[in-house]
């Protein structure tokens, strides 16, 4: 038995978690498509970031304008508040009455449905939208309550990683809160809001694992990451410029990143690199893995819309501003301390906002 084998021995000795993880990924899926079924564009781009569809060129920075290296490449400079807010955008979610709103179902901490909340009552769809919880989902209901008045006037849409791009484009949501990178290759697509969280691409092994992190101890390794997302770009940048060993497997890809963590469970894997923010929450739901090394990225989550929605964009960046001092709601912080403090430690506070 080489060492790879008595890794996979040792990890699916960690019992019923692999299974139980599948388990409850599979059984959130499925009540997730019940509850609000999101269809596949077949033209999707299998982005993992923000996706709007339609913007006049210059409103919001461009991929061009804000490439590695150029001077002032901050992506995450958005449209300042003080513009127009009532637009046809915002108008259009106050005729219809609520806000679409895609998020994630399975990230603990971020978005997510307690399996201990609920799973007994017979409830309405609207009923079990309502559990959803965590960072993002908080964010969410802020937005809905700024822009309503209630912060309940909410249609949640769970989508999978690699479609939330499409997702806006094809309008079927307002916007992405779904701990969504900045980036300016998604800008060529979609419109974000100023930054509301940093991170960055950390590395998540089991602990008994070799691997330190981003580096050399990479070699001959078997990496999972989320189709079309930050860390997947980031592997094969650094792979092709030498910055991990050319030996490093990135071959496999899942549609949701939670499903990296169930591969590595399984003992399919060796590590997963994804956000950090996101590591920290897995890792604290199993507490045989955890983050190796420190982050090699810097990144910022954004609220993602269409592009040409000049007025929501800036709404939702006056809402940003807003609750990153209290708001009106539960408050960036509080909304940390509660889901979050116990993962990542205290917290300085959101990123200023930048804009144009």
């Amino acid at each position: 038995m080489d060492e790879r084998d008595a890794r996979r021995v040792s990890l699916r000795g960690w019992g019923g978690v692999a299974a139980m993880a599948a388990a409850v990924a599979c059984a959130l899926v499925a009540v997730f498509t019940v509850l609000l079924p999101l269809s596949h564009t077949a033209s999707g781009d299998g982005s993992t970031g923000v996706g709007p569809g339609g913007v006049a060129d210059g409103v919001q920075a461009r991929a061009d304008d804000c490439a590695p290296g150029r001077k002032g490449h901050e992506p995450e400079r958005s449209l300042d508040p003080k513009g127009d807010q009532n637009g046809d955008a915002v108008k259009a979610i106050k005729a219809r009455g609520y806000l679409s709103v895609g998020v994630d179902q399975n990230s603990y901490r971020w978005g997510y449905r307690d399996p201990n909340k609920g799973l007994e009552k017979t409830a309405s769809q609207d009923d079990r939208a309502s559990e959803l919880e965590g960072f993002d989902i908080d964010l969410a209901h802020e937005i809905a309550g700024e822009i309503l008045g209630d912060p309940d006037a909410i249609r949640f849409h769970a989508i999978p990683t690699n479609q939330r791009i499409p997702a806006i484009k094809s309008g079927q949501v307002d916007m992405v809160v779904r701990t969504m990178t900045i980036s300016c290759d998604r800008l060529a697509d979609v419109a974000f809001s100023t930054a509301y969280f940093q991170t960055g691409q950390q590395v998540l092994a089991p602990r008994a694992s070799d691997i330190t992190g981003y580096d050399k101890s990479l070699a001959h390794q078997r990496i999972c990451t989320a189709k079309g997302s930050t860390a997947e770009t980031a592997l094969g940048d650094g792979r092709d410029q030498d910055d991990i060993p050319r030996s490093t497997d990135i071959t496999t890809t899942v549609p949701n990143q939670l499903d990296c963590l169930v591969r590595l469970q399984l003992g399919e894997v060796d590590a997963v690199v994804t956000d950090g923010a996101l590591a920290a929450s897995q890792a604290a739901q199993d507490p045989t893995v955890q983050l190796k090394g420190e982050p090699f990225t810097t990144e910022y989550y954004g609220v993602a819309m269409r592009k040409g929605s000049d007025d929501l964009v800036r709404r939702v960046n006056q809402v940003l501003e807003d609750y990153r001092r209290g708001g009106k709601g539960s408050g960036w912080q509080k909304s940390y301390d509660k889901w979050l403090a116990a993962d990542l430690g205290p917290s300085s506070g959101p990123p200023a906002p930048k804009y144009q």
